[in-house]
């Protein structure tokens, strides 16, 4: 057995230096077009700004990368091995967090390689489950998807949102739960909307009225928020809030559970809420301003007893929850009830006739209940140090429903006894290896400014420091999301292989609050990414690995991460896999929702933030006569937020000045969208090319 293995890594060998000596690539030919634009007295050129717009010279283009990818993906001798090998890491039952409406338990199973989870309900806790939507059926290839919005306050009725081929435009289906029956109601044009339920109907975020046929203005979102009575048409809808000489800003709506309020948050983006109220029963009364925007992130948690419980990080970066009188809502009045602490509150709830708070420390989940006016009752354990979620419900619920996971613990659905502080599984986890035989370690290094920044490692018991390690490094960095340990199971892909699966918890997101988001953001972003930069070569100086051995990979915001950071320091990294990345950060908010964005990184058409773009935008950072790392780009035909066009016109710019023979790629999927909507065979897909190229341009071979 040995000797078998020993000849097969000699035959890999052998094809990993034939094939490196291929691996010089004849790219299809991307025209070039003579356009430019002047940046405060800078001509920037702009030559591939064609593929902004779908044409047949486009197409042509997408089709013959494809082609391209493929052939070099069909080469690599272990893929198919290691799509079988990541099919089975997720060939066990997964559930979703389940969740109560009326005298219903409802919650998303997918058994085994199913492309999406089938919607179950119960009565109660111990009912029997049966079907009430099977989304598989709904597409042949798993496309469709459905995610639950909200329940009727009656608990009759639970509206969903069904969206296709991974399209942000959404319309909202409605269940009679005791029967299982589909109403006929049907609500499109809508994206990013909740339904919040009131008597007969709910409050909705639609982009226009129904009947309108002009675009809004510059083809930018012009949201209002309707309500709609069940069995009425659409174009019956009651518009009930919107404002015309703001058509870039987002509505959503939301009822407080006592019935009593409506309250309408207000952003410009992804940046902070302006929070508006009036009594839900009076429809003609205007709306009372309870917190102002823009500067500010807050939640109204619950009304009781005349007052708002509301989640706030005004005067409190770290968020603090407060009591605020509506009759006199100014701050100077506000009572509070949890202060700020050194670590920041993730996330906040009132039900079971208490608060859940919980807390990131350094990263990791910290759950605590309290009483109403803000006492502790307890700390909640967890297992491991990971990531928990929930402790949601209304305020006569005893029992409240929470789920846990780490890198290694694959996530488990519990049931809270409000009284007992005692956590039963639920949805218990059954998954296809053996969680001991992982370690995940939390390391803390210096950035450039001297920034502590936390680090988590995942690898096999046992590795050994020789500095040749292959490491896949991720992160994120923005919009105050926190990166924190969450299981995949094609995460352990990497460790089986000896190597390390890393993740950097950079600037810009909120591991401790907001000062460590404004920290990475605006004129601040490049600091993410020499936070990330320092992360690489705080491995390499311990001992971990080398660079010719790192692989660094990110998504969206994390897309752009990998782009900035691979033309900042190429020598550093030797294979890049960005996704979906923000790659053209002069332009960005000119494509759908782009705009929405400039909280977070500004604009160009504002000289006060041109040069910090510029200075790190992926796209005009590649310079000719350097060494790029081995690059997959991959992106979607149909990602409404982040177009396919930026990762076109980096991919079209790094093949035309790519020193050397790492590889150039471009992976585009057929009817995806941005990301989580995916079906499994698409995201199993997926990750098996990107992982396969990872370790094919390292010359490792994986573990299979």
């Amino acid at each position: 057995m040995k000797r078998f293995c020993c000849l097969s890594l000699l035959i890999l060998s052998a094809f990993f230096t034939v094939f490196a000596q291929e691996k010089g690539l004849d790219y299809p030919q991307a025209k070039r077009e003579n356009v430019s634009d002047d940046y405060y007295g800078i001509q920037i050129s702009d030559p591939y700004r064609w593929m902004e717009e779908d044409s047949v010279d486009l197409r042509s283009w997408i089709e013959a990368e494809n082609r391209l990818t493929l052939s070099f993906l069909e080469k690599i001798p272990f893929r198919e091995a290691l799509h079988k090998k990541i099919e089975t890491l997720y060939d066990y039952p997964k559930y979703d967090l389940p969740f109560r409406v009326g005298e219903y338990v409802l919650f998303f199973k997918e058994e085994g390689l199913q492309n999406q989870g089938v919607l179950y309900l119960q009565k109660g806790l111990e009912g029997k489950p049966k079907v009430l939507v099977d989304v598989n059926t709904l597409s042949q290839d798993g496309s469709v998807t459905l995610q639950p919005l909200e329940g009727s306050q009656d608990g009759r009725y639970l509206a969903l949102s069904r969206s296709e081929a991974g399209s942000d435009q959404q319309e909202i289906r409605v269940f009679e739960l005791s029967s299982g029956r589909e109403l006929p109601d049907r609500i499109g044009r809508v994206r990013f909307s909740g339904a919040a339920w009131y008597e007969k109907g709910f409050f909705y975020s639609g982009d226009r009225a129904p009947g309108e046929t002009a675009e809004p203005p510059e083809g930018k979102s012009f949201q209002r928020v309707y309500y709609h009575r069940l069995g009425t048409e659409q174009g019956e809808d009651q518009l009930v809030y919107e404002e015309r000489e703001n058509p870039q800003r987002f509505f959503s709506a939301a009822v407080t559970e006592d019935g009593k309020y409506l309250l309408i948050y207000v952003s410009e983006g992804t940046g902070g809420t302006k929070v508006l109220f009036r009594p839900v029963k009076e429809s003609r009364a205007p709306f009372k301003t309870l917190l102002p925007g823009f500067e500010n992130t807050s939640t109204v948690l619950a009304h009781r007893k005349g007052r708002f419980l509301v989640l706030t990080n005004a005067g409190a970066p770290n968020f603090r929850i407060v009591s605020i009188d509506p009759l006199a809502p100014d701050q100077r009045n506000w009572k509070e009830v949890i202060a700020e602490r050194p670590e920041v509150i993730a996330q906040a709830s009132v039900a079971g006739a208490g608060l859940f708070v919980g807390y990131l420390r350094d990263g990791v989940s910290r759950f605590y209940q309290f009483t109403p006016e803000g006492k502790e009752v307890r700390e909640i354990p967890f297992p491991v140090p990971g990531t928990a979620v929930g402790f949601t419900g209304k305020w006569e619920d005893r029992q409240l429903f929470y789920y846990f996971t780490s890198y290694t613990y694959p996530s488990v659905k519990y049931l809270y006894d409000t009284a007992t502080g005692r956590s039963t599984p639920f949805f218990p986890s059954r998954t296809p290896f053996d969680p001991t035989k992982y370690e995940t370690k939390q390391l803390f290094y210096k950035s450039k400014d001297g920034t502590q920044v936390p680090l988590f490692l995942v690898y096999r018991r046992g590795l050994v420091k020789d500095g040749k390690r292959p490491v896949y490094l991720t992160g994120d960095g923005g919009f105050a999301v926190a990166s924190t340990p969450f299981f995949n199971p094609s995460n352990l892909v990497v460790p089986d292989a000896g190597g390390i699966y890393a993740v950097a918890c950079i600037r810009g997101g909120s591991e401790y609050g907001e000062g460590w988001h404004r920290g990475g953001m605006l004129l601040n972003k490049p600091k993410s990414f020499e936070d990330f930069i320092a992360a690489a070569e705080f491995l390499i100086e311990q001992g971990y690995t080398s660079p010719k051995n790192i692989g660094i990979a990110g998504a969206s915001n994390g897309g752009l991460l990998v782009g900035a950071v691979m033309t900042k320091r190429p020598d550093l990294f030797g294979v890049a896999l960005p996704t979906t990345g923000i790659m053209d950060m002069l332009r960005y908010h000119k494509f759908t929702i782009g705009w929405g964005w400039a909280p977070e990184y500004g604009r160009s058409d504002k000289i006060e933030h041109f040069s910090t773009l510029y200075s790190y935008s992926p796209l005009h950072n590649i310079k000719g006569g350097v060494q790029y790392p081995a690059t997959l780009v991959a992106t979607s035909d149909r990602d409404e937020r982040v177009v396919p066009a930026h990762s076109f016109k980096f991919t079209a710019t790094l093949q035309e000045k790519q020193s050397g023979n790492a590889p150039v790629l471009i992976r585009v999927g057929k009817s995806t969208g941005h990301g989580g909507e995916k079906s499994l065979n698409t995201i199993i897909d997926e990750t098996a090319d990107a992982l396969s190229f990872f370790f094919y341009n390292l010359n490792i071979a994986p573990a299979l």
